[in-house]
């Protein structure tokens, strides 16, 4: 796998109230430091610089709460995904009141909160990689 492209910048956005972020939203941020690692580790020998950005939201941007761009792009872009809204109980307890949160819906799966492999094959589409 060789990649087009030499740089990857991935920002991640969540809402966070006094330090602390929701499960959904921690959940991604695992798996995307788990995978950051792995892409890390994968193309270090092709030169490729991977660059992690968190972004904190407060309530007023909560729609955006759980989103992943990779040069820019909305990780769903990238994938051919579908954005919804779900209910966010543990995002309602740290805004204190009732949310729906982003997710993705890939072909019939729908993720609530956004998985090592998907955040893997998002990376490599955005880096010019076929995956196998």
């Amino acid at each position: 796998m060789i990649p087009r492209l030499k740089r990857l910048e991935i920002e991640w956005k969540h809402f966070a109230a006094g330090g602390e972020t929701c499960e959904r939203c921690g959940q991604t941020g695992a798996a995307l430091l788990s995978a950051v690692e792995e892409l890390r580790e994968e193309f270090s020998s092709a030169g490729v610089k991977i660059h992690l950005t968190e972004t904190l939201l407060d309530k007023s941007r909560i729609a955006e709460s759980n989103e992943i761009r990779m040069n820019g792009v909305l990780l769903e872009e990238i994938l051919s995904a579908s954005v919804i809204s779900t209910n966010c109980p543990s995002c309602g307890t740290l805004a204190g009141e009732s949310t729906c949160c982003r997710a993705i819906e890939i072909g019939t799966e729908l993720f609530e909160d956004v998985p090592v492999w998907v955040i893997k094959e998002a990376a490599y589409r955005a880096l010019g990689v076929v995956s196998g």
